[in-house]
């Protein structure tokens, strides 16, 4: 009888310990197989601040497709998991993008670019539906606005009708702020990612925009601002500190030295530059020169596939008063902008002697010399050591993304995630967009998971991200 209770109670303990194994909750959609939780956030309320790309910019425009993949549209879906509410975003009218006036398509406002045949970044037909005019009424939970900088995210009279477009649409008032609009939803939640606008101006004009780089001083002072109203109350909020530009395919894709040229070609070529660089030498017997400078401007051309692009350079010593321009040949420390890629190689006014980017240099607005990204960089590191201080200073109520890591290993070894290598390659990376600045929807998924790393580990929740299987990296001309 005794020996028979053993063996019940065996099976007993047996079949208990196997129910409670299958009873075990494992949460497909949690990082820990755990049930979900929120952790110490409150995600019911959710507000996103940024500027392009919080918006769900892509391939050169804003539209339906691109916004309902931003990263603030799929942290939301995301956050839904948890409690999270409605996350309303202000749509575009359709799919061509950009905004028109009188059923006109306005220039700078442009539809999206698709991949033509050929490989070549093209705008898809028709006109955008989005009248400039017409004004949305809120409230909203994304205010991404593309090309909005620290300081006009709380600049009254931002969204009048001088001001920016997008934020026109759909602020309370023409004189409401971004960020005054955003905290009036009463938000439990926010993110905000800015700073971006406040180098990109410079770097993708080459660095002769009219849109200065900020300077660090007015940054840290609008930062801390928005700062100060966001997290008003103990909310609680998620921000990301900012890449180099370098880490964007718009900056290098185009080689400094994609010149093919015969021997007899590269001879033509030297000849006609003879007297640019005799006239270097006698610039330097005059004391002028160093030795040092002119061989960093004396152009030379040979028989090969990698000839250095000419460039003009205004941080050369300035030699206009003897009639010799700044001229120099590029290096690996300039970056040339994508645009250029379709015009280094082409002709002045049909002359096969007028070549841009070999015997006609390349403008100032075509590169982006390294002086000038040591200026784009010097800001750039200030910026961060602002967004820093801001984590640091509010460690029980901020996440702190690391874009500017995130970005490195993109242009680097790149990022492996749900079976995707995910890189900064132009086109072939899965990351970017045809404009090689702003995410394709992949990239954003990628974003958002990474955001959802810092939240978790800051707040302690659990949400595990989305499959980067599920979106697109390009968009077909058609939507």
């Amino acid at each position: 009888m005794i020996k028979n209770f053993k063996w019940l109670l065996l099976v007993s303990l047996t079949f208990v310990a196997c129910s409670s194994d299958d009873e075990t909750v494992v949460n497909p959609d949690s990082s820990d197989g755990l049930p979900l939780t929120a952790g110490l956030a409150d995600f019911s309320k959710y507000v996103a601040l940024g500027d392009s790309f919080a918006a769900g910019f892509s391939d050169n425009a804003l539209f339906i497709a691109g916004q309902q993949n931003s990263y603030p549209s799929i942290l939301s879906q995301q956050f839904a998991l948890v409690g999270g509410g409605e996350f309303v975003i202000p749509f575009m009218n359709d799919n061509i993008g950009g905004f028109s006036l009188g059923g006109t398509q306005i220039p700078q406002f442009g539809p999206r670019l698709y991949l033509a045949p050929g490989n070549v970044p093209t705008p898809v037909a028709g006109t955008s539906s989005t009248d400039i005019t017409t004004h949305l009424t809120g409230p909203f939970n994304n205010f991404g606005i593309p090309g909005a900088k620290v300081v006009t995210l709380d600049l009254a009279g931002y969204g009048s009708s001088a001001g920016n477009p997008y934020f026109a649409r759909i602020a309370s008032s023409p004189m409401a702020t971004v960020v005054d609009d955003a905290v009036a939803t009463n938000p439990t939640f926010f993110s905000l990612w800015i700073g971006g606008n406040d180098v990109l101006g410079y770097a993708t004009s080459g660095g002769v925009s009219t849109s200065p780089i900020t300077p660090p001083a007015t940054f840290d002072l609008a930062y801390n601002g928005l700062i100060t109203k966001l997290t008003a109350g103990g909310r609680k909020g998620v921000i990301a500190n900012l890449p180099y530009v370098n880490a964007l395919p718009y900056f290098t894709t185009v080689p400094y030295n994609p010149v093919p040229l015969d021997a007899g070609t590269a001879s033509l070529l030297n000849s006609g530059y003879t007297t640019y660089n005799n006239g270097l030498l006698y610039a330097q017997s005059l004391g002028y020169l160093t030795a040092a400078e002119v061989a960093q401007r004396t152009i030379s051309f040979s028989a090969s596939s990698t000839n250095r692009v000419v460039i003009v350079d205004e941080y050369l010593t300035d030699l206009t008063a003897v009639g010799i321009p700044s001229y120099r040949q590029a290096t690996s420390e300039d970056l040339i902008i994508l645009p250029a890629r379709s015009f280094i190689g082409t002709t002045v006014g049909g002359n096969p002697l007028q070549v841009n980017g070999v015997s006609v240099p390349l403008a100032d607005n075509w590169v982006l010399s390294k002086r000038e990204i040591d200026e784009v960089k010097i800001a750039t590191d200030a910026y961060n050591t602002t967004i820093q201080n801001a984590a640091t200073d509010h460690s029980d109520q901020i996440a702190l993304v690391d874009a500017k890591t995130i970005m490195a290993s993109l242009s680097t070894v790149g990022i492996v995630q749900n079976g995707y290598t995910m890189t900064s390659a132009y086109v072939t990376g899965n990351t970017f967009s045809l404009d090689g600045v702003h995410p394709s929807s992949k990239g954003y998924a990628l974003i958002a998971n990474k955001f959802l790393e810092a939240i978790n580990e800051k707040f302690g929740s659990n949400l595990k991200g989305v499959n980067l299987g599920q979106y697109q990296i390009l968009f077909p001309p058609v939507l």
